[in-house]
């Protein structure tokens, strides 16, 4: 796994969401002042900025723009080399998503003994969608990673309650304290916590002891990711908050927070009000599909994993002695679940990285069902996982699985970050300089690299008469999947003549 992280941060570009992370990472450590994505909370930003830190990247002082111009100049503008600063962001991200998968073995280890947690281990360590995200300075994984830790530690609270509780509020608080999106976890998470103090057969008193102690140690490190970046916890807004009203504007108000982050959730909710378009086994769309996630989810998924992922559910809930372990395991999965299908961004399974964490350790436990051959099956799908995760080597970004063809036919079920995030406009550059030298380039790139700065000079095909396009025609997969209009009409009136990590189409006309 490390390998395929480290091989997939350094040949890369970045993707839309990255240079943005890495412009408030170094806003942070040089002013001071949580300005920048305020829609997000810092801690993430702050991990990807102790890498940032150690690239020591020039910046010109006197530089004024918003958050994705900050990060264009840092990358392409103040004299950087950007491969290098990707990689340096990038690498703290990896570290933590190599450490997740200790949590993964231990936690299932704990559950279904040594064979059970390597079998955990294999899934997680083989899933396209955690190499894919955790090789990249985002804010997927780690908020992920400290849910399923903080689970963990609720798990083992069940006999040490004192010890284990305000470390798991304190890994709750650090997921808190980098994606909003683990607020849904919330209820659940103290809800165990409860059921862990519970188990010593405790009273009401330590029970309510238990629940505000992990509580208070989630806000705590939330209010300390804040105090991190500015002691005094100055808030200007650089851009609009929308008021919330109603149940969602109430809660909000109440959160026990930092204003700055209240703030972050009513930006996120005038983001969930936009129309985005989404675009789904070949279907066009604006707005949102309840189903999107599920699908999306068969789609890039392997399929010995989904096979096991259902068998460990079915153990865990079906075996006597693993069925409070179901409590821990699979209830803060469906509520974090339930609450990404109702979200309006069909973006990719990022929004669900949590599954293949929670689920690696349900799976885990199928080696408890008392069949003798369950050795054997679990065994040859664990190598079928291994098998078609490797074949997709280094191209874990657009994976699907073989039922829905492979990574070379996802760009015609999905889009945006389940197949082409920006990631490849280096080897965009490599593949027209070996094989389309001298030719006129027109490129329609939907990411947040500079064509340019690679050495690719093209034209906007959009910005001509569709009778002036003519030679090689350079599209982005998401770009096409959403075509509509003067690209759809250029597309359709071209054939494809190769791809580049199949995320970049290129036509000739």
């Amino acid at each position: 796994m490390a390998v395929a992280l480290v091989t997939c941060a350094v040949q890369q570009t970045p993707t839309i969401d990255e240079p943005v992370y890495v412009g408030a990472a170094v806003q942070y450590l040089r002013e001071h002042e949580v300005r920048l994505n305020p829609e997000h909370p810092p801690l993430g930003k702050l991990i990807v900025g102790a890498g940032v830190a150690l690239a020591e990247p020039r910046q010109d002082p006197s530089f004024e723009g918003g958050q994705s111009a900050l990060g264009r100049h840092l990358l392409y503008e103040a004299g950087n080399d950007p491969w290098r600063l990707m990689l340096f962001a990038r690498l703290p991200v990896i570290v933590l998503t190599l450490l997740f998968g200790l949590v993964v073995l231990v936690f299932a280890r704990e559950l279904a003994g040594t064979a059970g947690g390597l079998v955990a281990l294999a899934l997680y360590t083989l899933s396209p969608d955690v190499v894919a995200h955790g090789s990249l300075a985002t804010l997927d994984v780690p908020a992920a990673g400290f849910l399923l830790t903080s689970v963990w530690l609720l798990w083992r609270a069940r006999l040490r309650p004192w010890r284990y509780l305000p470390l798991a509020g304190a890994a709750l608080g650090a997921a808190l304290a980098t994606r909003m999106s683990a607020l849904a976890a919330v209820p659940v998470l103290l809800g165990l916590a409860a059921l862990s103090t519970r188990c010593t057969r405790a009273g009401p008193r330590a029970l309510l002891k238990g629940v505000a102690l992990t509580a208070l140690a989630a806000v705590a490190v939330v209010w300390a990711a804040y105090l991190t970046v500015d002691p005094r916890l100055r808030w200007a807004p650089q851009q609009h908050v929308p008021t919330v009203r109603g149940l969602r504007g109430h809660l909000v108000d109440l959160l026990p927070f930092p204003e700055a982050y209240r703030d972050g959730m009513r930006i996120q909710f005038g983001l969930e009000n936009k129309p985005w378009r989404g675009f789904l086994l070949g279907r066009r769309y604006t707005g949102s599909l309840w189903y999107y996630l599920p699908v999306a989810l068969l789609v890039k998924t392997p399929l010995g994993t989904l096979v096991l992922w259902t068998a460990g559910a079915v153990t865990t809930v079906a075996v006597p002695r693993l069925r409070a372990a179901a409590l821990y395991v699979l209830a803060p999965a469906a509520v974090l679940l339930a609450a990404a299908v109702q979200g309006s961004r069909d973006l990719g399974t990022r929004y669900a990285l949590f599954l293949p964490m929670f689920l690696a350790v349900a799976a885990g436990c199928v080696l408890a069902a008392r069949w003798r051959r369950v050795p054997a099956v679990t065994t040859a799908l664990v190598i079928l996982v291994a098998v078609s995760s490797l074949r997709t080597f280094p191209y874990y970004l657009p994976y699907s699985n073989e039922a829905f063809g492979g990574p070379g036919k996802t760009r015609l079920r999905l889009h945006d970050s389940n197949v082409d995030w920006g990631q490849d406009l280096g080897r965009l550059a490599d593949r027209l300089r070996e094989r389309h030298g001298g030719e006129r380039i027109w490129l329609v790139y939907k990411g947040s690299g500079v064509p340019s700065h690679y050495g690719i000079e093209a034209a906007d095909p959009l910005r001509v008469p569709a009778a002036r396009v003519r030679g090689l025609l350079v599209v982005s997969d998401s770009a096409a999947a959403t075509a509509t209009g003067r690209l759809a009409d250029l597309i359709a009136s071209s054939r494809p003549v190769d791809e580049v990590g199949h995320s970049i189409t290129l036509y000739r006309r």
